[in-house]
């Protein structure tokens, strides 16, 4: 791809990568050339006339006989920023993997820009990035070699033009050709993130996001996250940070034992339970997760 070089990886790794690209490229050859199938999903305690990006619907996801998500249903608009939070153990991985397309809901549905996740993966999973909380880069990729490879994988025809700008905003530039074993835990981050933000995904997964990050890099990192959102896309962010979430998030959701305890604003939290009336998200976390015992009655 012109400006990015050639992907420079040992024969046998190129050819896992080369299968990679066929495959995507061979599923979507396969799906029907008709008009996309788009999912009507009901209204989930948003207006109607208010299109998500992501919609889930009874989400449930059983391991033997363990529900580690149980019945979960919310809906994330464009530009909206929904917090998902939750004690350890709590479903929060096992929902964004979910509705990334990773894990395969025990029932349920997820649509992703209109399009059923299991009935049209492919076009649900091109309108997504995914940021897990580990990053997972390829050993013997460089920086650029990584984008150039992400960028054959979703198409991006105008990715020289992106990758410049891309890495001065998470401050990779002069990283372009060091592999991830000459990158630093924050910088491996930063690195993930960028694969995520090349295509411009319209939904946006973060799993804690800033893992690994300095000040100034969270500072760079949070930016991102909001201007993303100005631009329309739908984000979910997950993270113990809750002064974090506090600060970006427009609705949260806070589940406990795969289910949903609170869904909503701050605001709309509080107004169900007047008794934390002023109170911040940590408190408000503690008292509807049953952790804060003076908040006792909060009720759900």
């Amino acid at each position: 791809m012109p400006g990015l070089g050639a992907i420079r990886v040992d024969p046998a790794f190129h050819r896992s990568a080369s299968i990679r690209v066929h495959a995507l490229a061979l599923a979507e050859s396969r799906e029907p050339r008709a008009e996309r199938h788009q999912c009507n999903l009901p209204s989930l305690r948003r207006p109607a006339n208010i299109l998500g990006v992501i919609d889930v619907v009874d989400l449930t996801k059983l391991y033997g006989d363990f529900p580690a998500v149980q019945g979960l249903s919310f809906r994330v608009a464009p530009g909206e920023v929904l917090g998902l939070v939750g004690p350890n153990g709590a479903g929060k991985t096992t929902t964004l993997r979910s509705v990334a397309g990773i894990i395969v809901p025990t029932r349920g549905r997820v649509a992703v820009a209109g399009f059923d996740l299991a009935e049209r993966p492919t076009d649900a999973k091109r309108a997504l990035a995914f940021i897990p909380d580990e990053p997972q880069l390829f050993e013997y990729l460089t920086v650029d070699d990584h984008l150039a490879f992400i960028a054959r994988l979703y198409g991006v025809h105008d990715a020289a033009a992106r990758v410049g700008p891309l890495l001065a905003e998470l401050e990779l530039s002069d990283k372009r050709n060091s592999l991830p074993s000459e990158l630093s835990r924050g910088m491996r981050q930063k690195l993930a993130i960028a694969c995520a933000l090349l295509h411009s995904p319209r939904a946006l997964l973060l799993d804690e996001p800033l893992t690994g990050l300095d000040p100034v890099g969270i500072r760079r990192m949070k930016a991102a996250i909001l201007a993303r959102a100005r631009e329309g896309t739908a984000v979910i962010l997950s993270s113990h940070l809750l002064h974090l979430v506090e600060e970006l998030c427009t609705r949260i959701l806070i589940i406990q034992g795969g289910r949903a305890l609170a869904l909503g604003s701050i605001d709309e939290i509080v107004a169900e339970r007047p008794q934390l009336a002023g109170r911040g998200l940590e408190d408000l976390f503690l008292a509807v997760t049953g952790h804060d015992t003076d908040a006792a009655g909060t009720g759900r």
